[in-house]
């Protein structure tokens, strides 16, 4: 079952479960669940692995003292929120675009959250029209939403609780 925004706003100050939200959000959140903002860019670079006990991801450079970024056609870059979630074990949260990116031809790149999951959410965005795409820090760029996990969910373990972006070299897969 979905959470409405009651029961989110609820656990938002009783438990923290989303920290940094934005006055909007706080005040008249809509849909059910909350947008979470673009609070730092990263451009990759070299080479990513992904083999059957371990990983490395490419190198990653923070785009630093800008308030905007131009993300030219066919580019990708991974985007940290300004947001941080604390799930706890009973509920897991998907992520969806928001429309405008899909308008402008930008694919977001995410996946669901684990129950016990803490930190930044990390997410990609890939250019995929053929004009410039303008993106500011603060700027909105998805929709959360939570849902109750019945039965018992196994917690988060994964080495990118917190928020890293990437692997700083090779390592071994949890």
């Amino acid at each position: 079952m979905v959470l409405g925004i009651k029961k989110l706003l609820k656990l938002v100050r009783e438990k923290k479960l989303v920290e940094n939200l934005s006055e909007r959000e706080l005040k008249n959140p809509e849909g059910a669940g909350f947008d979470l903002r673009v609070g730092e860019i990263y451009k990759i670079e070299g080479k990513g692995f992904l083999g059957i006990e371990e990983r490395e991801t490419p190198n990653v450079k923070k785009v630093k003292n800008k308030k905007s970024y131009i993300l030219k056609p066919n580019e990708y870059v991974l985007v940290k929120t300004i947001e941080k979630v604390n799930l706890p074990e009973n509920l897991i949260m998907f992520t969806f675009p928001r429309s405008t990116l899909q308008r402008c031809g930008v694919l977001l790149l995410a996946t669901q959250t684990a129950p016990g999951y803490k930190g930044n959410l990390v997410f990609g965005l890939k250019n995929l029209g053929n004009c410039d795409f303008k993106l500011e820090i603060g700027a909105r760029i998805c929709h959360v939403v939570f849902c109750e996990v019945k039965g018992g969910g196994i917690k988060y373990r994964g080495q990118w609780q917190g928020g890293r972006v990437d692997t700083k070299g090779r390592e071994k897969q949890i």
